[in-house]
Protein backbone atom coordinates (compact mmCIF):
# COMPACT_ATOMS: atom_id res chain seq x y z
CA UNK A 1 0.00 0.00 0.00
CA UNK A 2 1.35 3.43 -1.02
CA UNK A 3 1.38 5.97 1.80
CA UNK A 4 1.50 9.71 1.26
CA UNK A 5 2.65 12.35 3.74
CA UNK A 6 0.26 15.14 4.69
CA UNK A 7 2.31 17.47 2.51
CA UNK A 8 2.02 15.20 -0.52
CA UNK A 9 -1.71 14.85 0.06
CA UNK A 10 -2.00 18.65 0.21
CA UNK A 11 -0.19 18.97 -3.13
CA UNK A 12 -2.47 16.38 -4.73
CA UNK A 13 -5.53 18.16 -3.36
CA UNK A 14 -4.35 21.53 -4.69
CA UNK A 15 -3.70 20.05 -8.14
CA UNK A 16 -7.13 18.40 -8.17
CA UNK A 17 -8.98 21.54 -7.05
CA UNK A 18 -7.25 23.80 -9.60
CA UNK A 19 -7.91 21.41 -12.46
CA UNK A 20 -11.49 20.42 -11.67
CA UNK A 21 -13.29 23.38 -10.07
CA UNK A 22 -14.33 26.17 -12.47
CA UNK A 23 -12.51 29.46 -11.98
CA UNK A 24 -15.57 31.51 -10.83
CA UNK A 25 -16.21 28.96 -8.07
CA UNK A 26 -12.55 28.91 -7.10
CA UNK A 27 -12.69 32.66 -6.58
CA UNK A 28 -15.83 32.42 -4.43
CA UNK A 29 -14.56 29.49 -2.35
CA UNK A 30 -11.21 31.15 -1.74
CA UNK A 31 -12.92 33.86 0.31
CA UNK A 32 -13.77 31.20 2.90
CA UNK A 33 -10.38 29.50 2.55
CA UNK A 34 -8.42 32.68 3.33
CA UNK A 35 -10.17 33.07 6.69
CA UNK A 36 -8.50 29.93 8.01
CA UNK A 37 -5.36 29.19 6.01
CA UNK A 38 -3.19 32.03 7.39
CA UNK A 39 -3.60 30.68 10.92
CA UNK A 40 -2.12 27.28 10.03
CA UNK A 41 0.92 28.83 8.32
CA UNK A 42 1.72 31.47 10.93
CA UNK A 43 5.42 32.11 11.51
CA UNK A 44 8.16 34.52 10.43
CA UNK A 45 10.33 32.82 7.78
CA UNK A 46 8.69 34.44 4.75
CA UNK A 47 6.74 37.65 4.16
CA UNK A 48 4.19 38.73 1.59
CA UNK A 49 4.75 42.36 0.49
CA UNK A 50 1.18 42.55 -0.86
CA UNK A 51 -0.71 41.91 2.39
CA UNK A 52 2.14 42.17 4.91
CA UNK A 53 1.48 38.66 6.20
CA UNK A 54 4.34 36.67 7.76
CA UNK A 55 4.43 32.88 7.72
CA UNK A 56 6.65 29.88 8.38
CA UNK A 57 6.33 29.23 4.64
CA UNK A 58 4.00 29.88 1.74
CA UNK A 59 1.60 27.22 0.49
CA UNK A 60 2.33 24.91 -2.47
CA UNK A 61 0.58 25.74 -5.75
CA UNK A 62 0.39 24.57 -9.35
CA UNK A 63 -1.98 23.19 -11.98
CA UNK A 64 0.51 20.62 -13.23
CA UNK A 65 3.81 20.78 -11.38
CA UNK A 66 3.07 21.93 -7.83
CA UNK A 67 5.63 24.51 -6.68
CA UNK A 68 6.75 24.80 -3.07
CA UNK A 69 6.59 28.10 -1.18
CA UNK A 70 4.33 29.71 -3.79
CA UNK A 71 0.90 30.87 -2.53
CA UNK A 72 0.33 33.40 0.25
CA UNK A 73 -2.26 31.84 2.60
CA UNK A 74 -3.61 35.26 3.57
CA UNK A 75 -4.12 37.08 0.24
CA UNK A 76 -3.37 34.35 -2.36
CA UNK A 77 -0.47 36.24 -3.95
CA UNK A 78 1.88 34.04 -5.98
CA UNK A 79 5.58 34.62 -6.67
CA UNK A 80 4.83 36.77 -9.72
CA UNK A 81 2.26 38.86 -7.81
CA UNK A 82 4.70 39.60 -5.01
CA UNK A 83 7.31 40.70 -7.55
CA UNK A 84 4.78 42.82 -9.42
CA UNK A 85 3.65 44.52 -6.21
CA UNK A 86 7.25 45.48 -5.44
CA UNK A 87 7.55 46.77 -9.03
CA UNK A 88 4.39 48.87 -8.61
CA UNK A 89 5.78 50.33 -5.39
CA UNK A 90 9.25 51.05 -6.75
CA UNK A 91 8.76 51.99 -10.41
CA UNK A 92 5.23 53.37 -10.87
CA UNK A 93 2.96 56.05 -9.46
CA UNK A 94 -0.05 53.77 -9.17
CA UNK A 95 -0.40 54.43 -5.42
CA UNK A 96 -0.19 58.23 -5.65
CA UNK A 97 -1.07 59.54 -9.13
CA UNK A 98 -4.57 60.25 -10.42
CA UNK A 99 -4.99 57.39 -12.90
CA UNK A 100 -7.74 55.54 -14.70
CA UNK A 101 -6.86 51.85 -14.55
CA UNK A 102 -8.31 48.89 -16.45
CA UNK A 103 -7.58 45.57 -14.75
CA UNK A 104 -8.33 42.58 -16.97
CA UNK A 105 -8.81 39.28 -15.07
CA UNK A 106 -8.22 40.99 -11.70
CA UNK A 107 -6.16 38.96 -9.24
CA UNK A 108 -7.75 38.61 -5.83
CA UNK A 109 -4.60 39.73 -4.04
CA UNK A 110 -4.72 43.08 -5.89
CA UNK A 111 -8.43 43.66 -6.41
CA UNK A 112 -9.58 45.13 -3.08
CA UNK A 113 -6.28 46.91 -2.48
CA UNK A 114 -6.57 48.83 -5.75
CA UNK A 115 -10.30 49.37 -5.18
CA UNK A 116 -9.54 51.20 -1.93
CA UNK A 117 -7.09 53.66 -3.52
CA UNK A 118 -8.81 57.05 -3.79
CA UNK A 119 -6.40 58.23 -6.49
CA UNK A 120 -7.55 55.52 -8.94
CA UNK A 121 -10.57 55.24 -11.17
CA UNK A 122 -10.46 51.48 -11.13
CA UNK A 123 -12.33 49.30 -13.65
CA UNK A 124 -12.17 45.50 -13.59
CA UNK A 125 -13.04 43.29 -16.55
CA UNK A 126 -13.24 39.60 -17.37
CA UNK A 127 -15.30 37.07 -19.30
CA UNK A 128 -16.49 35.20 -16.21
CA UNK A 129 -14.86 36.39 -12.97
CA UNK A 130 -17.25 37.51 -10.20
CA UNK A 131 -14.73 40.28 -9.46
CA UNK A 132 -15.34 41.95 -12.85
CA UNK A 133 -17.25 45.23 -13.20
CA UNK A 134 -17.50 44.65 -16.95
CA UNK A 135 -17.93 41.30 -18.69
CA UNK A 136 -15.85 41.37 -21.87
CA UNK A 137 -13.61 39.57 -24.33
CA UNK A 138 -10.18 41.23 -24.35
CA UNK A 139 -10.06 40.64 -28.12
CA UNK A 140 -12.95 43.13 -28.56
CA UNK A 141 -13.38 45.56 -25.69
CA UNK A 142 -16.35 47.95 -25.31
CA UNK A 143 -14.22 50.97 -24.47
CA UNK A 144 -13.32 54.06 -26.44
CA UNK A 145 -9.89 54.88 -27.83
CA UNK A 146 -7.31 56.39 -25.44
CA UNK A 147 -9.47 55.78 -22.34
CA UNK A 148 -7.05 54.38 -19.72
CA UNK A 149 -3.74 55.50 -18.24
CA UNK A 150 -2.84 51.95 -17.19
CA UNK A 151 -3.96 48.51 -18.34
CA UNK A 152 -3.09 45.49 -16.18
CA UNK A 153 -3.52 42.23 -18.06
CA UNK A 154 -1.31 39.81 -16.18
CA UNK A 155 -0.98 36.16 -17.33
CA UNK A 156 -3.98 36.49 -19.64
CA UNK A 157 -2.71 36.54 -23.23
CA UNK A 158 -1.69 32.86 -23.20
CA UNK A 159 -5.41 32.06 -22.66
CA UNK A 160 -6.57 34.14 -25.66
CA UNK A 161 -7.14 32.54 -29.10
CA UNK A 162 -5.95 35.63 -31.03
CA UNK A 163 -3.39 37.28 -28.79
CA UNK A 164 -2.32 39.81 -31.45
CA UNK A 165 -5.90 41.08 -31.64
CA UNK A 166 -5.96 41.40 -27.85
CA UNK A 167 -2.64 43.29 -27.86
CA UNK A 168 -4.02 45.71 -30.47
CA UNK A 169 -7.13 46.28 -28.33
CA UNK A 170 -5.08 46.99 -25.22
CA UNK A 171 -2.98 49.46 -27.20
CA UNK A 172 -6.12 51.10 -28.58
CA UNK A 173 -7.72 51.79 -25.18
CA UNK A 174 -4.47 53.13 -23.66
CA UNK A 175 -3.98 56.88 -23.62
CA UNK A 176 -0.83 58.24 -25.26
CA UNK A 177 1.88 58.10 -22.59
CA UNK A 178 0.07 55.30 -20.78
CA UNK A 179 1.52 51.90 -20.01
CA UNK A 180 0.42 48.28 -19.73
CA UNK A 181 1.43 45.38 -17.48
CA UNK A 182 1.39 42.35 -19.77
CA UNK A 183 3.32 39.56 -18.04
CA UNK A 184 2.97 36.04 -19.48
CA UNK A 185 4.53 32.63 -18.85
CA UNK A 186 7.67 32.78 -20.96
CA UNK A 187 10.17 30.11 -21.96
CA UNK A 188 13.41 32.11 -21.95
CA UNK A 189 15.25 29.21 -23.62
CA UNK A 190 12.99 29.36 -26.72
CA UNK A 191 13.66 31.94 -29.44
CA UNK A 192 10.12 31.74 -30.83
CA UNK A 193 6.63 31.25 -29.46
CA UNK A 194 5.25 27.74 -29.84
CA UNK A 195 1.59 27.48 -30.84
CA UNK A 196 -0.46 25.03 -32.84
CA UNK A 197 -4.17 25.70 -33.43
CA UNK A 198 -4.77 22.04 -34.27
CA UNK A 199 -4.07 21.09 -30.64
CA UNK A 200 -7.50 21.35 -29.01
CA UNK A 201 -7.61 18.44 -26.58
CA UNK A 202 -7.12 19.76 -23.01
CA UNK A 203 -4.70 16.98 -22.07
CA UNK A 204 -2.60 17.67 -25.18
CA UNK A 205 -2.64 21.39 -24.51
CA UNK A 206 -1.34 20.75 -21.01
CA UNK A 207 1.42 18.59 -22.46
CA UNK A 208 2.43 21.15 -25.10
CA UNK A 209 1.63 24.49 -23.43
CA UNK A 210 1.87 23.61 -19.68
CA UNK A 211 -1.84 24.16 -18.97
CA UNK A 212 -5.05 22.84 -20.52
CA UNK A 213 -6.50 26.32 -21.16
CA UNK A 214 -3.35 27.77 -22.77
CA UNK A 215 -3.13 28.41 -26.51
CA UNK A 216 0.63 28.86 -26.72
CA UNK A 217 3.98 28.89 -24.93
CA UNK A 218 5.69 32.23 -25.42
CA UNK A 219 9.32 32.47 -26.40
CA UNK A 220 11.71 35.41 -26.53
CA UNK A 221 9.86 36.82 -29.58
CA UNK A 222 7.02 37.88 -27.27
CA UNK A 223 8.37 41.44 -27.29
CA UNK A 224 8.26 41.53 -31.09
CA UNK A 225 4.56 40.65 -31.00
CA UNK A 226 3.92 43.61 -28.71
CA UNK A 227 6.01 45.93 -30.87
CA UNK A 228 3.85 44.80 -33.78
CA UNK A 229 0.80 46.13 -31.90
CA UNK A 230 2.52 49.52 -31.56
CA UNK A 231 3.99 49.35 -28.05
CA UNK A 232 7.24 51.09 -27.17
CA UNK A 233 9.15 48.77 -24.84
CA UNK A 234 11.53 49.70 -22.06
CA UNK A 235 13.50 46.68 -20.95
CA UNK A 236 15.11 46.09 -17.60
CA UNK A 237 15.35 43.25 -15.13
CA UNK A 238 13.72 44.62 -11.99
CA UNK A 239 14.51 41.36 -10.21
CA UNK A 240 18.23 42.21 -10.46
CA UNK A 241 17.68 45.32 -8.34
CA UNK A 242 16.53 43.21 -5.37
CA UNK A 243 18.89 41.59 -2.90
CA UNK A 244 19.19 37.85 -2.40
CA UNK A 245 17.73 38.38 1.09
CA UNK A 246 14.64 40.05 -0.40
CA UNK A 247 14.23 37.32 -3.00
CA UNK A 248 14.31 34.68 -0.28
CA UNK A 249 12.18 36.58 2.23
CA UNK A 250 9.46 37.26 -0.34
CA UNK A 251 9.97 33.99 -2.26
CA UNK A 252 10.15 35.69 -5.67
CA UNK A 253 10.45 33.99 -9.08
CA UNK A 254 13.90 32.70 -10.02
CA UNK A 255 13.57 34.55 -13.35
CA UNK A 256 10.96 37.10 -14.41
CA UNK A 257 11.79 40.07 -16.62
CA UNK A 258 9.61 43.13 -16.04
CA UNK A 259 9.05 45.28 -19.12
CA UNK A 260 7.36 48.63 -19.52
CA UNK A 261 4.93 48.57 -22.47
CA UNK A 262 4.13 52.17 -23.37
CA UNK A 263 1.90 53.92 -25.85
CA UNK A 264 4.04 56.64 -27.41
CA UNK A 265 2.72 60.08 -26.51
CA UNK A 266 3.68 61.25 -30.01
CA UNK A 267 1.38 58.72 -31.70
Amino acid sequence: MIKFSKHELMKKLIRFVLNHIPRPWLIRLSQVFMKFSAFFYRGDNVECPVCGGRFRKFMPYGYNIVRENALCPKCLALERHRLLWLYFMSRTGIFTEQLKVLHVAPEQCFHQRFRRLKNLTYVTADLESPLADVKLDVQQMPFGNDEFDVVICNHVLEHVPDDRKAMAEIYRVLRPGGYAILQVPLDYSAATTYEDASITDPAEREKHFRQKDHYRMYGRDYLERLKGAGFQIREHNFLDTLSSEERTRYQLPAMEYMYGYYKDSNV
